[in-house]
């Protein structure tokens, strides 16, 4: 028994110093050809060779490394009096590569293709020799950099929009160079912006209002502020008063046409708007609650009877309003619901709004003689036409699984769709992980956890083995799409949506889009929802909210874990409000291990669904053999 563990213990070491050892050789392999790329390399790179890898733990053995957790995340190769043509796609490969900055030396190339390095935080480029145009999309795809610095060069052209749409970006230093035309308007404030010394012209975007006149001195067609107000030029100031009544009068005829044209514009769109607010009645009535408007419309009309449709929507039931109007039905998805309901009754229903977003809106509405149901608005669903919808729809309506929150009906609209849900009365896991104190509930302990994460995994596997022609099935896994029935058993939501969602603003909305392999490569891949599902027991066992560190910090959720030691984690890492006993701490740890396979940032090295999910379930509340509890997985 000793000798086969002996056996095992020695064969996980060996595999996992192979890898290394090949990590390495792939980190030395791409330095080495990004060094022959350049010249004046003799002396300064010398430590650039194959008698030791480039990082040893945090510590560089190769001068301008930068190094972390023995993996290269920067260069910094300042002053050494490099030139020649940089070899991009020698270190695109490398995953964690975040700054690069060759300031103080002589290349004097056109620009490099540097948003190969999607990942890049910060470059730094200042007094070099860097020549030509820019290219528009020279920044396209990098939105991870949040310092550009490229003062001093001989560049030319204008400004590319690329720099303006990044969307982290806090600092760009462009002085001292030969751009030309006016400067872009920026997705958000700088705190450090300089273009002085160039041939920029035109007004300065309001933006940039803030920063220091001395920002754009030496660009003499600048104007407004902080420098001087823009005013027209000389000539125009010479037109005859006789011109200025002419353009008065005719300002005016204008104004009055375009004050008719507004009047019957405006007559129109309330006719529109009438006719919408009876098509959208359920989210007009959810949100202002009139009941004096419902009783009206109830006068107006004869009372609703329930129709089946026998048309193209095929098994599809759907229930009209009185009038019988097509767009005012509700499609229901599910041949096993016994009370039906549509939109008359959903007007007539007690409501409040439960959360609303840029992307969908949630209410509750408790209805007079039937259920108490939950409305979701959705506004940027139009990736597919009316039949690949109902279609879609259909496929949602046919999934059974105890741990999917089911769809009930949904409502078609081109601009918008509504979808109904039964209502759960104990929310979601995001509110009883980090707001439990606030509504009066206990947090959750160790075992309910598992439970949570167990009934999560069954869900995600459901919907592969049900949706296999889908890359992500999910697509949308947070914790606060995952709702607790009254027995805190999970169930999810939002799930199955990339395929209808607006793709040009899934990426903003999306959890999938956040993986690693999006944010560096642009692809979304069968392991994806697997680094949703990682990230989410991550949150789970450490009541730490992912986004906190997304956005304020330099590591993510995952990182941030595995920056501290396994023997600290009981004390660092494990959600401090969880009550922790001597049996179940080892089979925490085994579930943050699984957590971490599922997340980790090389989808080759991450789990697949199959074998996470089996994992998760061999998991215990309370630890079987305590003896490995901090050895490797």
């Amino acid at each position: 028994m000793a000798a086969s563990f002996f056996f095992v213990t020695t064969t996980i070491l060996f595999v996992s110093i192979l890898i290394n050892i090949a990590s390495c050789i792939s980190d030395i392999d791409s330095l080495l050809k990004l060094k022959n790329s350049l010249q004046n390399t003799d002396v300064v790179l010398s430590s650039w060779n194959t008698s030791a890898p480039p990082c040893t733990g945090g510590d560089a053995n190769w001068s301008g490394v930068l190094c972390y957790k023995g993996h290269v995340w920067g260069f910094k190769l300042e002053n050494m009096n490099l030139k020649g043509n940089i070899d991009v796609d020698s270190i695109k490969d490398l995953p964690y590569i975040r700054t690069l900055s060759l300031m103080n030396n002589q290349f004097d190339t056109p620009w490099p293709d540097l948003n190969k390095l999607s990942g890049l935080k910060t470059l730094y480029l200042s007094n070099n020799k860097f020549s030509g145009e820019i290219p528009e999309d020279a920044f396209h795809g990098m939105q991870w950099l949040k310092k550009i610095h490229l003062s001093n060069n001989q560049f030319t052209g204008p400004i590319p929009t690329s720099l303006s749409s990044l969307p982290r970006l806090i600092s760009l230093r462009l002085d001292g160079n030969g751009f030309n035309g006016p400067i872009p308007e920026f997705r958000k404030p700088l705190k450090s912006f300089s273009a002085a010394n160039n041939q920029l012209e035109g007004e300065i975007p309001a933006s940039l209002s803030n920063i220091p006149a001395s920002s754009f001195s030496g660009n003499a067609k600048l104007c407004g502020a902080p420098l001087g107000a823009c005013f027209p030029e000389k000539k125009s100031l010479s037109i005859s008063v006789s011109r200025i009544v002419v353009v008065v009068l005719v300002s005016l005829a204008m104004f009055v046409i375009a004050a008719v044209i507004i009047l019957v514009l405006i007559r129109r769109r309330k006719k529109k708007a009438e006719q919408e607010q009876q098509e959208s009645g359920v989210v007009i009535g959810v949100v202002a609650n009139t009941s004096s408007r419902d009783s009206t419309a109830q006068k107006k009309g004869s009372s609703s009877s329930p129709n089946d449709i026998s048309d193209d929507q095929g098994s599809i039931r759907s229930r009209g309003t009185s009038n019988g109007s097509r767009s005012m039905r509700l499609s229901f998805v599910r041949e096993e619901i016994s009370e039906q309901f549509d939109l008359q009754d959903l007007l007539r229903a007690s409501a409040e709004i439960l959360g609303s977003g840029c992307y969908s809106s949630s209410y509750k509405a408790a209805m007079l003689t039937g259920p108490t149901v939950v409305v979701k608005r959705f506004k940027q669903m139009n990736n597919v036409d009316r039949q690949e919808f109902r279609e879609h729809m259909r496929r949602l309506g046919r999934l059974n699984h105890p741990n999917l929150l089911p769809l009930l009906a949904y409502y078609y609209k081109r601009d918008e769709k509504l979808f109904i849900t039964d209502f759960v009365r104990n929310g979601s896991l995001a509110i009883r992980l980090h707001g439990y104190q606030a509504i009066g509930q206990e947090s959750l302990d160790w075992p309910t956890r598992l439970k949570i994460v167990k009934g999560v995994a069954k869900g995600i596997e459901y919907l592969y083995k049900e949706m296999p022609n889908l890359i992500a099935p999910h697509g949308h896994l947070k914790s606060s799409n995952v709702l607790l029935s009254e027995s805190l058993e999970p169930l999810l939501t939002d799930y199955g949506l990339v395929p209808v969602i607006n793709q040009e603003i899934a990426p903003e909305i999306m959890v999938i889009y956040k993986s690693p392999e999006y944010l560096q490569q642009g692809r979304v891949t069968k392991k994806t929802d697997v680094w949703s599902l990682g990230i989410l027991i991550l949150e789970i066992v450490t009541g730490k909210f992912p986004a906190n560190f997304i956005q304020g910090s330099e590591l993510s959720l995952a990182n941030w874990v595995e920056s501290i030691a396994p023997e600290a984690w009981s004390s660092e890492v494990f959600d401090k409000d969880m009550a922790l006993t001597s049996n179940s701490e080892g089979e925490m740890v085994k579930l943050l291990k699984i957590a971490l396979a599922c997340s980790d940032m090389d989808v080759d090295r991450r789990l697949d669904l199959k074998e996470a999910v089996s994992r998760i379930q061999e998991i215990q509340e309370d630890t079987i053999n305590e003896d490995d509890m901090y050895s490797s997985s």
